[in-house]
């Protein structure tokens, strides 16, 4: 299997299956002399493992990571450095139930990629997926970690903004809240409502699907390149190859195509050393290249597949057959997808970071004088 790395500069590979001994990923390309340690990993990972609330599945994976490669001693502070080789993290599975699959082994979920992995490569690992599986997103928000190391001055934050049918109010939205509730959600009112609604949306065995916000504030002007290197155009694939995400928006997105001219174009006014933007429909790019505005990036993940209603499908012998998923799911994967477009945003602002330097010599723009 090919394709199982991302960025340039800054370089991940992630390995391992839902049902495998372990998974993990290996980061290429990052800066030595950077201060690294398991405890900093491990925060961004603790937010994205199962088994935290009734809202997600409760797999009980402690994720706890081991750094293999690419840090040494670091006797300034008796902690860890980046050497500027390979990070190479591994993650333990420790709470796999491959029997909750044997039923179905012969059988093709809908909505999972069954079906196409087997059309793909003659064989398919059963158990959960295998390599098509979300538990492969632990690698990646562990990459985001030592990504976020590498970025200097910039913060990334994500909130819930949306389950199934029912969206936050951003009057009321507070970053201070996102940690305060199992759904990553700014709005207080909106998360007290999603834990009723869920309840009962999880009773029935089903599931529904969720839209996330990320915001990356702190990025420069300058970053991104104009034609096959565009900032938004990486971040989209990046949020595209998370599991279950189906759209993709920067800005104001889709709906820039009901706005006007005059509505959409984002006016800027003379400041010192850069311009002010009086808007942000533009989710801070412009022609694929940041403009130091906020970069808003927002994805939709589609509802969970493995649900307990039964429904139609067919089996490897190309016969009719109805299939319920057993075993212990999301009813809202978007939940826990929160820390992984974080950690998407961090992994694509790294790697433009390294490009632009490596480019122009400078972190940001040219500025405009004092």
């Amino acid at each position: 299997m090919s394709f199982n790395s991302f960025g340039q500069m800054f370089r991940i590979t992630t390995w391992g299956e839902s049902h495998g001994p372990a998974l993990g990923v290996v980061v290429d390309g990052c800066p030595p002399d950077l201060p690294i340690s398991a405890e900093v990993i491990q925060r961004d990972l603790d937010r994205r493992k199962p088994g935290q609330s009734r809202y997600t599945t409760q797999r009980r994976e402690a994720d706890m990571v081991k750094i293999l490669s690419g840090v040494f001693e670091d006797e300034r502070t008796d902690g860890l450095r980046t050497t500027g080789t390979p990070i190479s993290l591994m993650i333990e599975n420790t709470d796999q139930r491959s029997k909750d699959y044997s039923e179905i082994r012969d059988k093709f979920r809908p909505g999972h990629a069954d079906y196409t992995y087997l059309q793909k490569y003659g064989i398919r690992d059963y158990r959960g997926g295998g390599r098509s599986s979300a538990r492969e997103t632990a690698a990646r928000v562990a990459a985001g970690a030592v990504a976020k190391v590498v970025i200097p001055n910039v913060k990334i934050r994500a909130s819930l903004v949306q389950i199934g049918p029912h969206k936050i109010d951003y009057a009321n939205f507070d970053w201070d809240e996102v940690g305060n509730n199992p759904f990553f959600c700014a709005d207080p009112k909106a998360a007290e409502f999603w834990a009723d609604y869920l309840d009962g949306i999880r009773k029935k065995g089903s599931s529904v699907g969720a839209i996330i916000e990320v915001v990356a504030e702190g990025v420069p002007a300058g970053w991104g390149a104009p034609v096959y290197g565009k900032l938004d155009q990486d971040i989209a694939s990046a949020m595209m190859s998370i599991n279950a995400v189906k759209a993709v928006e920067i800005g104001a997105g889709f709906e820039a195509a009901a706005l006007t001219g005059e509505e959409n174009a984002d006016e800027m006014r003379a400041e010192r050393p850069m311009p002010k933007f009086l808007s942000n429909k533009a989710g801070g790019i412009l022609g694929g290249i940041s403009n130091g505005d906020p970069i808003v990036a927002r994805f939709a993940v589609k509802p969970t597949s493995s649900i307990l209603t039964p429904r139609g499908t067919v089996t490897t012998e190309n016969e009719d057959a109805d299939i319920v998923t057993k075993g212990r799911h999301d009813p809202c994967v978007g939940i826990r997808a929160v820390p992984i477009g974080e950690a998407m945003m961090a992994i694509v602002l790294a790697d433009h970071y390294l490009r632009h330097r490596a480019q122009t010599g400078r972190d940001g723009g040219i500025g405009f004088g004092a």
